[in-house]
Order: C-alpha cells, then sequence, then structure tokens
C-alpha cells in the first residue's frame, strides 16, 4: 500500500472540508488595499526594508514589495502592514 505524505494529507482534508488554507498550511496571507497598504498575514520576518524595497520571509519564499516611500506601520508577531506606493509585488 502507498503511503502518503503528511502534507498531501493535510492538503486533502483542508480540501474536502472547505477549511481555511492559510491557517491549516500554514501559508501566508497578504491583503493590498488600492496601491497605498499591504497587510501580510503569517510571516517569518524582514529580510530587507529600504523606503523602495521590503523583503518578507514567508514559508512559500521571500514576498517583495517594491514602491516608493515604503514604510513598515505596523510589526507584530502575526502581521505587517507596509504602507507608501506599492507599484510591484513578487514571490520569489
Amino acid at each position: 500500500m502507498k503511503r502518503i505524505s503528511k502534507s498531501i494529507l493535510k492538503r486533502r482534508i483542508t480540501t474536502a472540508f472547505e477549511l481555511p488554507k492559510d491557517i491549516m498550511l500554514d501559508l501566508p496571507s497578504i491583503n493590498i488595499i488600492g496601491d497605498e497598504e499591504l497587510v501580510l498575514v503569517g510571516h517569518k520576518g524582514i529580510a530587507e526594508y529600504t523606503d523602495e524595497h521590503v523583503r518578507i520571509k514567508t514559508t512559500v519564499g521571500i514576498v517583495s514589495i517594491y514602491g516608493q516611500k515604503m514604510l513598515l506601520k505596523e510589526v507584530s508577531k502575526e502581521n505587517i502592514i507596509v504602507v507608501g506606493k506599492i507599484k510591484e509585488l513578487k514571490i520569489n
């Protein structure tokens, strides 16, 4: 009999019971409000921060936010809020 990995089983249960993927699979959640604010829930820390570039560590890689006059409005254990003129978002 073929063994199913823990991560595959978790995904199948999450899908079958329509549970929130971000919580069950430890995935980050990103909410962008216009081009002025980004809220990232579920981060693993800040990799780089300048007024034109913010890089945030997550379970799926590095989230890179590019723009102008970038400011970390809030940094807590769960959330990071970035404000400024957001121009581009990449996940590496």
